[in-house]
């Protein structure tokens, strides 16, 4: 089991009169393979915050109406992981035909992931391979050697066409184009954020993470295109069919705000059964 300290701060300046609205997706999900063993909210304005919880994905929303001035949102929490380990030869792609309804929604386009326009050159590239995991590595694979990790290269604005283009990004990127190919050869494939444990600091402080789940031998498994960190250390905080939908704020008003300073911590600790997350071969799960 994987236990991991997690410690979020956001900070903000609301300069509109009548304050601003917050949505936040920074509360990890709650799972079978994945649980909350503590955790702590913290705001510096005297002000409600509803959390709910969506019950197809396990996403936590907390909504909030902050007034002018300086506003900070501390969460920290205690996250342990009992992912599911599956031998990637045995996995293999679901036929539509089959699939859940609740599944059936990450097959088609969306904002950021145009699937639709990358049909033909998805199965020129990816169509004669043999079905199961090893396709989905091999997308994987395909998107790691052709786009290049580059920090400050891309904005809300960029989809998965865009990175095919420009053949440079940050990690949501790769999950895009990761996500849009895998769709268009039929496998259902969404974005997951968490944090990215195991980073090279190189790359810069702590972050969030976006990486990828795609649906295969009946459950959602988790890939890295951009190979950043170490997949056993993802807790899984938001899914959805892209950053549209898991970002970990969207903001209503006229907001200034800062660098998220993030710190994930695991825990070893043998006698309790805890481990240190490290590069494995099988094929995980935490949904």
């Amino acid at each position: 089991m994987i236990r991991l300290e997690l410690q979020i701060d956001l900070y903000y300046q609301v300069n509109d009169p009548y304050g601003a609205d917050f949505i936040f997706n920074i509360h990890p999900a709650q799972t079978p393979w994945q649980t909350i063993s503590h955790e702590n909210l913290a705001l510096s304005q005297p002000v409600a915050a509803e959390v709910s919880t969506e019950l197809v994905t396990g996403n936590r929303f907390m909504r909030l109406h902050a007034e002018q001035g300086p506003l900070t949102v501390s969460y920290s929490g205690t996250v342990d992981l009992n992912q599911h380990r599956a031998d990637p030869s045995t996995l293999a792609e679901v036929p539509v035909r089959q699939m859940p309804l609740d599944v059936m929604a990450y097959i088609y386009p969306s904002r950021y992931c145009q699937s639709d326009r990358l049909v033909k050159f998805a199965i020129n590239e990816f169509g004669q391979l043999r079905q199961g995991h090893s396709r989905v590595l091999a997308i994987q694979e395909w998107v790691r050697k052709h786009v290049t990790f580059t920090s400050n290269t891309s904005n809300s604005n960029t989809s998965a066409v865009d990175t095919l283009i420009e053949q440079v990004g940050v990690c949501r990127d790769f999950a895009h184009l990761m996500i849009a190919l895998c769709r268009a050869v039929n496998i259902p494939a969404r974005m997951a954020t968490g944090t990215d444990f195991g980073a090279d600091p190189a790359l810069g402080p702590p972050d969030f993470h976006a990486y990828v789940e795609v649906y295969l031998g009946g459950r959602w498994y988790i890939f890295d295109p951009s190979g950043t960190s170490i997949p056993m250390g993802f807790m899984r905080i938001g899914t959805g069919r892209d950053a549209a939908e898991v970002a970990f704020a969207t903001i209503f008003g006229n907001v200034q705000s800062q660098a998220p300073l993030i710190r994930t911590r695991a825990i070893l600790d043998a006698n309790r059964g805890f481990e240190l997350p490290w590069h494995c071969l099988e094929a995980l799960s935490t949904s």
